[in-house]
């Protein structure tokens, strides 16, 4: 039924919980689970000219290490899995990359990073996945 799984990733808690959830659909249906870290560029345009090469580098660090921390774990659980990052707004980079890689199901978490770390105003990244996307979603409640 899933032969990919789509693991949007910010390094949050609820990605690691959300990863649980993949890791056992995975495991149970031989699927493929792709882990995305969006660059949002959003957080780095809107800074002055002299910074936006800081803020860049930074957030590509950062989904480096989101992207190591769910590699190891899907290595650790035999999970054949793929990583990419795509730089964007996350919610429809999300959605884009699942209608070209031919995903089956979204994985994510009911919140990942708020306050300065994201564009709180601009809403929930989970919720508009939700809204737009054409293949099931699956959000996992954090505990």
């Amino acid at each position: 039924m899933y032969d990919d799984i789509l693991l949007p990733t910010d390094g949050s808690t609820a990605t690691v919980q959300a990863l649980d959830h993949a890791v056992t659909i995975a495991d149970d249906q031989n699927a493929t689970v792709h882990v995305l870290y969006v660059v949002d560029r959003r957080n780095y345009l809107a800074a002055d000219a002299d910074v936006k090469d800081e803020i860049r580098r930074s957030l590509e660090e950062e989904g480096e290490r989101a992207l190591d921390d769910a590699r190891i774990r899907l290595d650790e659980d035999g999970i054949d899995f793929r990583t990419a990052t795509r730089e964007g707004i996350p919610y429809r980079t999300i959605v884009e990359y699942a209608d070209e890689e031919g995903m089956d199901l979204i994985v994510m978490g009911t919140h990942g990073k708020t306050g300065a770390e994201r564009v709180a105003s601009l809403g929930s990244t989970t919720e508009r996945v939700v809204k737009d996307s054409k293949i099931p979603v699956l959000v996992v409640e954090l505990d």
